[in-house]
């Protein structure tokens, strides 16, 4: 399917079985997360799991990025439902190297931004900050090799949630957009303002 990032039209591929909805007008892109729907390899080494099953299952928008260094952002809407609920903003390599920008219902029920990324091996967690509200903007940057995230909720400052590199070529990253609800019967995720620039980022920390 394509769609109009930055003023460019992309073609972008959803997954099997993932109905995507595009709003012209409105900017937006939706969809519906499957139930028991995820991207995780769980760390623990046996007994009972750290928090959800290992999947590989969610609902996904990908597309190609642009060579070398680039940025790319979206507003996320999550009518959140149940724990680990997100809209993702999602980079792969393959299915055990990818990393995932999220906006995501916390166990104890409060909209928050996680990342997590997976080299190989298993997935390596990290909570960022609360939010107040149902949408923030995230945003995914790579330069020289090395990706950043960043999250806002104020549209003034940005806040550095992760640095981080692949120890494996690329060449074959895909990036895009991702729903899941693993614990639940799914929910609503919506993403406008939608951009894909090759801006450089400048300051790795402050985001700028």
């Amino acid at each position: 399917m394509q769609l109009i990032i930055s003023s460019q039209p992309r073609e972008f591929t959803p997954s099997k079985g993932t109905v995507w909805e595009i709003d012209g007008e409105a900017g937006r892109i939706s969809v519906r997360a499957p139930a028991l729907s995820d991207i995780f390899i769980d760390p623990h080494k046996g007994g009972q799991p750290t928090a959800t099953a290992s999947r590989h299952n969610a609902a996904l928008l990908m597309t190609n990025p642009l060579e070398g260094d680039f940025q790319f952002g979206a507003t996320v809407n999550v009518e959140f439902a149940a724990a680990f609920d997100a809209g993702v903003l999602f980079l792969k390599i393959n299915e055990t190297h990818w990393a995932k920008l999220c906006f995501e219902y916390s166990p104890d029920l409060k909209p928050m931004v996680v990342s997590v990324v997976n080299k190989g091996g298993t997935s390596d967690d990290a909570n960022a900050f609360i939010v107040d509200g149902r949408e923030v903007k995230l945003r995914i940057s790579r330069k020289d090799g090395v990706f950043a995230f960043h999250a806002t909720n104020n549209d003034e400052s940005w806040t550095l949630v992760r640095i981080f590199a692949f120890e494996i070529d690329d060449k074959n990253l895909q990036i895009g957009f991702e729903a899941q609800s693993p614990t639940a019967d799914g929910c609503n995720v919506s993403f406008s303002a939608c951009s894909l620039t090759g801006v450089s980022l400048a300051d790795f920390r402050n985001g700028s």
